[in-house]
């Protein structure tokens, strides 16, 4: 009988949700026409907050207290699903965009959407003529006051186990001087997991961690960065799935 409710109820999720996305995003494209974007961020937000309000997930957002909410920043978070993009905007108190593979700017609708608000496609397949142009936008986003939010996993999980982070996110922070704020999504895998299409009742909460300075870093740092990064990311999805273990396991 529950998993009878849960079906329909996953149904009549989708439903809303994306038919106030569809909407959503022709209200947005028109506005970008007439309006600077950063003037109507407070809008952007207030959209994608519904989406995960009308797919029926409680959201929370935690602030670590040695996070700062002025500083320009690239904020490194884990890959859960694709709500993701919905989560990190609603969660980060910054004008924020963020990098996208090239091909996805291929995707009718939602690849245009991409480009109009000024996300930063990555080459699928790295090349240096690329790579540095990615390089090139990225810079100028962060010296405009710009944030950039990065999955630096590179794919989404499908075990809800934070994978290995690469290293090129953590090469342009150093190049850059650019501060770091590690950011966990935790519950969303819970709440819905890649390759199903059941959306369970839940709560996503983020955590803010504390923003990591890179100024003054040499190369020979990054590594440990991305390592000691991935780490804070981690902790705290881990320690959900690890408190919903069956005791024994």
């Amino acid at each position: 009988m529950r998993t009878a409710w849960l079906r329909i109820r996953a149904i009549v999720l989708w439903a809303v949700s994306g038919i106030h996305f569809a909407v959503g995003c022709v209200i947005l494209l028109l506005l970008k026409v007439f309006v600077d974007p950063r003037k109507s961020d407070f809008l952007q937000r207030g959209f994608l907050r519904n989406i995960l309000r009308l797919a029926g997930v409680k959201f929370e957002v935690r602030r670590a207290p040695g996070f700062d909410p002025a500083r320009t920043s690239i904020f490194v978070s884990n890959h859960v699903n694709i709500f993701d993009p919905f989560v990190v905007y609603s969660a980060i108190p910054q004008f924020v965009r963020g990098f996208e593979l090239a091909s996805h700017f291929k995707i009718p609708v939602y690849g245009w959407l991409m480009g109009r608000f000024g996300n930063i496609p990555v080459p699928d397949a790295p090349s240096r003529a690329g790579l540095e142009l990615m390089s090139a936008r990225a810079k100028a986003a962060l010296d405009s006051g710009v944030s950039l939010i990065a999955f630096a996993e590179g794919g989404r999980t499908r075990d809800g186990h934070v994978r290995e982070f690469k290293k090129g996110i953590f090469n342009l922070a150093q190049k850059f001087g650019a501060p770091i704020v590690p950011m966990s999504i935790v519950g969303s895998f819970e709440f819905f997991r890649t390759g199903d299409w059941m959306l369970y009742p839940g709560k996503i909460t983020v955590y803010l961690h504390d923003t990591i300075e890179t100024s003054g870093m040499s190369r020979a740092d990054v590594d440990a960065l991305r390592r000691g990064v991935q780490e804070i990311v981690a902790a705290p999805v881990e320690e959900l799935r690890e408190n919903r273990k069956p005791q024994g396991v």
